[in-house]
């Protein structure tokens, strides 16, 4: 009984954040800084024809090569929206290791006051401590340009707390790493998968 609810608890915390339009507790995650080289922007309206024209690209039921799929994410330009809900301490490890991540899949960072952003994530976290263990709830929505949502990624890591009292004290820096990890590879599978 006990158990059911704090998963439901959790669920409902997860539903708030989702909805959390509140400008408290916001991070921009300036260790997110657009790279030195540039690649060709993609036109602001590309989201708008690939909905309105069939993608001429290959047929859904064939898998992407290797080769397409790095191609797709080599035009993904990626912006990361302040984060909300997590403490500063705890998303400090979380946008490094987003940046790194989404480097060694190949897919480019755009600055805040970048215009030629693909696609724009949004991060809503909260974390709940209970007894030695500690669990962060996730949600990204991924938008396009203006502002469309495209796609939701969530999910909760439960792992052991790193010390007592407040929740994101209690959130060890390479829970927030494994939080980026998934996301950026949930992030370039859906992208490979709405490609074909």
């Amino acid at each position: 009984m006990r158990r059911s609810h704090v998963t439901t608890v959790s669920l409902l915390v997860a539903l708030a954040l989702a909805a959390c339009t509140n400008a408290k507790d916001v991070l921009e995650p300036s260790a997110i800084t657009p790279p030195a080289t540039s690649t060709q922007a993609l036109p602001a309206t590309q989201g708008n024809t690939a909905a309105a024209a069939p993608a001429p690209a290959v047929p859904a039921t064939t898998p992407l090569t290797p080769a397409q799929s790095a191609a797709i994410l080599s035009k993904t330009r990626l912006q990361i929206a302040p984060i909300v809900g997590a403490s500063v301490e705890a998303a400090t490890p979380l946008t490094a290791e987003l940046q790194t991540r989404a480097r060694q899949r190949g897919i480019t960072l755009a600055g805040s006051a970048d215009q030629t952003a693909t696609h724009v994530l949004k991060g809503y976290f909260s974390a709940i401590s209970e007894g030695k263990d500690t669990t962060v709830i996730y949600v990204w929505d991924v938008y396009d340009p203006t502002g469309n949502r495209l796609h939701r990624i969530n999910g909760q890591l439960k792992a052991p707390s790193a010390n007592g009292g407040d929740s994101w004290k209690a959130v060890a820096p390479a829970t927030m790493q494994a939080i980026a990890d998934q996301t950026i590879d949930q992030f370039a599978a859906w992208l490979g998968g709405k490609a074909g």
